[in-house]
């Protein structure tokens, strides 16, 4: 079994070059909380620094995400802004390409030192960037840990997060959570945090049973609202009550769209149901608080729904939060090791 706690994520808003420093020692802190070894902190702060320079010197409205990962052990970097986009991304990767009289060796620098890098970027009506670079320890990371991103933000002035999510890889599924506590600050973060415990104590229950042990252990807590998902080869079951909703896209649109049960974990919870729908290989399962605004599954742009889980979460953090509110997003592809 794989999994991993998710910490609320750390944001720096890259809106002057004074912000480059905050986001190095963000992204080191980060690492070494991940316990990562030698000179890794280290890593993760230039790569940091490399991604803010960028947002600084060639993006407007750009924020840095820095977050251990949401499945397996390292730090993850996430970069967004609203720019103009890249006309040609792979060839700004490339060392002594720039546009700006630098020397141009930037994003080359950080895809050589990620263990994983990605990147993409779109122009028009829809301009923006994307990227996210991981950093693990050697032979920690398995290609399957590409398929879950996530992005779990506090309220705007908060310093505690209401929300909360992780996702689990068992023998047979891949299974993820999303919790909304009710209400903001330590009191939603504590129903939050009791939630998530139980969920990790035996994730691979029923979703029913999963969701009747949280009801059990929150009665004495606010409550939370929680969503559910299972992810198997060619489908994925949901269990939700509250307002966490699952969505299932493919690369030209939106194909399914489900809300929890009206109620609350905790308090007087209904029965819990189980919602079954298909999942095409290649297809992403996401689920969000009410943190982030509904409206972008009206008619979103092939260029985010195209995008890969990590990048996906952050744009969709990015581009649709609800500043006043906890917001987490999680995107997860099935597992590319399920029989």
């Amino acid at each position: 079994m794989t999994h991993t706690f998710t910490a609320p994520t750390v944001q720096v808003r890259v809106d002057h070059h004074s912000a480059v420093h905050l986001a190095a020692e963000a992204a080191r802190a980060v690492a070494r909380e991940c316990e990562l070894p030698g000179a890794l902190p280290d890593q993760a702060a230039v790569i940091a620094s490399e991604l803010a320079t960028n947002l600084d010197k060639h993006a407007s409205d750009g924020t840095l995400y820095v977050q251990p990962l949401p499945l397996g052990h390292g730090v993850e970097i996430l970069a967004a802004d609203r720019g103009p986009g890249m006309h040609d991304p792979e060839r700004c990767l490339t060392d002594g390409y720039t546009t700006s009289g630098t020397l141009g060796v930037g994003l080359g620098a950080v895809k050589r030192m990620a263990t994983h890098f990605q990147m993409r970027s779109a122009d028009g009506t829809h301009a923006g960037t994307w990227a996210c670079a991981r950093l693990t320890a050697p032979g920690e990371q398995r290609p399957e840990w590409q398929g879950v991103g996530a992005v779990c933000l506090p309220a705007e002035g908060e310093e505690d997060c209401g929300d909360a999510c992780a996702v689990v890889d068992t023998d047979s599924a891949r299974t993820a959570v999303v919790l909304d506590g009710l209400g903001h600050g330590q009191p939603a973060a504590e129903a939050a945090q009791a939630a998530l415990r139980t969920f990790h104590a035996d994730p691979d229950r029923p979703l029913p049973e999963v969701l009747n042990r949280m009801n059990r252990a929150l009665r004495h807590t606010r409550g939370t609202a929680v969503g559910v998902l299972r992810l198997h080869a060619e489908h994925a079951d949901y269990c939700g009550v509250g307002n966490i909703r699952a969505l299932a896209l493919t690369h030209d649109r939106v194909r399914h769209r489900l809300t929890g049960q009206p109620g609350i974990v905790g308090w007087g919870m209904p029965t819990p149901r189980v919602h079954d729908f298909p999942l095409p290989q290649g297809g992403t399962a996401v689920l969000h608080s009410d943190g982030i605004d509904a409206r972008w599954s009206l008619d979103p742009p092939p260029s985010v729904l195209r995008l890969p889980p990590p990048l996906l979460s952050a744009a969709l953090a990015h581009g649709h939060r609800r500043v006043r509110d906890d917001a987490t997003v999680l995107a997860a592809r099935s597992p590319l090791r399920l029989p």
